[in-house]
């Protein structure tokens, strides 16, 4: 996928996800094939007020290839001045969420919230892309309760954008049902912009029924959770089935930046997802552990077995 004068390389991207694509992570998903990455969402108030707490969330390894940073928001302004933060000089191309689904966030009228308002969205998307020279993309979800993806995307290009994704999922469907393949392939064929498809992708055969769409690449979230190896397999790449060295490698990128309480706890949900067929006693432990360290062993002793 070529977008302004940035060659992807290829078509499989990381999604953005809130407490989940951290450095490490997108480090890892890079190391298996990932032509580009995402950061967690941003937000554009906290870069503007305390741009401090967004800091550590905006730090990117030099394993990942085509670097995208997620903001949101639902203020023009704000939005325009947090893209023209420095925190952000590193990123390749800008992405804004109008996708999440997050109660909290859509409450704010942000993420998938603008997806009622489109004037809005439309400003906001103007004003971005006003405040850089670096492409400028759109994350949005089919609509709040209805398919408006239609109109939406037409809005998002008229209005400047780049490149737009679509979740194929409703607001109120949160991330269940099946995503609306249907609904990506008429997106693709109304607009002249590049369409990326996200949506239900784990595996060979999801993968293969995406890009039936049409789609110019394919952005994976969940599919990625505990499997980064899932773009080594998309691309039929050889790699070591032993996850071991890869963990300690997400671990090791977070203590650079991190200290060991708050790696101890974030590190639990992905070390189950990494570990998905550990049971029992040592599955508890893992999740209830006090040190990374002690939860490393039993890890190691579930791939050891």
């Amino acid at each position: 996928m070529l977008v302004k004068d940035i060659d992807f390389g290829g078509n499989l991207i990381l999604a953005p996800m809130a407490g989940v694509t951290d450095i490490g992570f997108r480090d890892v998903c890079s190391y298996f094939g990932a032509d580009a990455t995402c950061s967690e969402m941003l937000s554009a108030r906290a870069m503007y007020h305390n741009p401090k707490k967004t800091a550590l969330m905006t730090i990117c390894s030099p394993r990942e290839k085509i670097k995208i940073g997620q903001i949101f928001g639902h203020e023009p302004d704000i939005m325009a001045e947090a893209i023209a933060n420095p925190l952000l000089n590193h990123y390749d191309i800008i992405d804004i969420n109008m996708g999440c689904p997050a109660p909290k966030i859509v409450k704010n009228g942000e993420g998938s919230a603008l997806l009622n308002d489109p004037l809005l969205a439309s400003k906001i998307i103007a004003s971005c892309v006003k405040s850089t020279k670096r492409p400028v993309s759109v994350k949005f979800r089919l609509g709040v309760r209805q398919d408006n993806s239609l109109e939406f995307g037409r809005m998002c290009e008229e209005s400047g954008a780049s490149f737009v994704t679509l979740h194929a999922r409703t607001t109120e469907q949160g991330y269940s049902g099946q995503a609306d393949l249907e609904a990506i392939a008429r997106l693709k064929s109304a607009l002249k912009i590049p369409v990326i498809g996200n949506g239900d992708v784990v595996d060979k055969v999801s993968y293969d029924k995406m890009l039936a769409t049409g789609v110019d690449a394919v952005m994976i979230g969940r599919g990625a959770q505990g499997t980064p190896n899932i773009f080594s397999e998309l691309k039929n790449l050889e790699y070591d089935k032993n996850l071991m060295p890869i963990i300690r490698r997400h671990v090791e990128l977070l203590r650079e930046h991190y200290d060991e309480e708050f790696i101890t706890k974030y590190m639990r949900k992905h070390l189950l997802w990494y570990c998905s067929g550990l049971k029992g006693e040592d599955r508890i432990k893992v999740a209830t552990s006090p040190s990374i360290d002690e939860s490393l062993k039993i890890i190691e002793s579930y791939f050891n077995n």
